[in-house]
């Protein structure tokens, strides 16, 4: 939807005005509740511009999977709501093969009303097999990208494309680029670990939610990997904001685009 239009029906509708900036101010008294909702989702839709956003629910100790792949659920059913309104509010979400493997995610909008995405997998090597189960439920569409030829069997509502890949992966800012030209500007990475990992090494973020549960797993797979720095002083300290999520706590953090 184009951001003047969306800006004026939201502030026609409840008398919330939104901020190109990430602010808002409403017109009428709001609830503790809907000021925490609105401090949490607002920077996700004030823009008028192609916006990335990743997202990773964590331990304390940064693994978002035992060692097996066993991930459900590491954050609590708060989070879970989270995550799902952020697939509501974006045009496509995009996971790698691995959580796909491990999760057989649906990547759809069931905690809370709103579209679904488009459902966005890269297999960069084609190793996932059509059993999956997006591959098979129409409720969204689906866009596999690869740079092999496709499994036999997908579903009549699966898009495949070839794409460039190299001995690293695939290039973040082609996946961007392919999804822009398709009309889908605002786009959530949602996992896994390695995906959002090469998404943020590659500078092609705009914001990344870290939702940290109570919990040490004490080994496994971990959240981010980027490349080594010699300092602490090369370290990336990005504006942040924190929201409580139930037991869970969230991380909003505003990256700068490199890419």
């Amino acid at each position: 939807m184009d951001w003047a239009i969306q800006s004026s029906w939201l502030c026609t509708a409840t008398g919330v005005t939104l901020y190109v900036n990430g602010d808002w101010q409403c017109a009428g008294p709001v609830s503790e509740v809907a000021q925490a909702l609105l401090n949490r989702l607002a920077p996700c839709v004030c823009i008028s511009r192609p916006f990335t956003l990743a997202q990773l629910g964590q331990s304390l100790d940064g693994r978002i999977a035992t060692a097996s792949g066993a991930s459900h659920y590491v954050t609590g059913q708060e989070s879970l709501v989270h995550l799902h309104r952020l697939r509501a509010l974006v045009d496509a979400v995009v996971v790698g093969a691995g959580t796909v493997a491990a999760d057989d995610p649906r990547l759809t909008v069931r905690h809370v009303e709103g579209h679904n995405p488009l459902r966005v997998v890269l297999d960069p090597r084609a190793r996932l097999s059509a059993q999956h189960r997006l591959f098979h439920d129409a409720e969204a569409p689906v866009l596999y990208l690869s740079g092999c030829r496709p499994p036999a069997g997908l579903g009549s509502h699966v898009e495949t494309a070839l794409i460039r890949v190299d001995e690293i992966g695939v290039e973040p800012s082609q996946i961007l680029d392919h999804l822009h030209e398709r009309g889908c500007f605002r786009v959530l990475v949602e996992g896994g670990g390695i995906t959002i990992s090469r998404f943020m090494a590659a500078g092609v973020l705009d914001r990344l939610h870290t939702v940290v549960a109570p919990m040490l797993i004490g080994s496994g797979r971990p959240s981010l990997t980027l490349p080594e720095i010699e300092t602490l002083e090369d370290a990336r300290r990005p504006p942040c904001r924190v929201h409580q999520l139930g037991s869970d706590v969230l991380f909003d953090l505003l990256l700068a685009r490199t890419g």
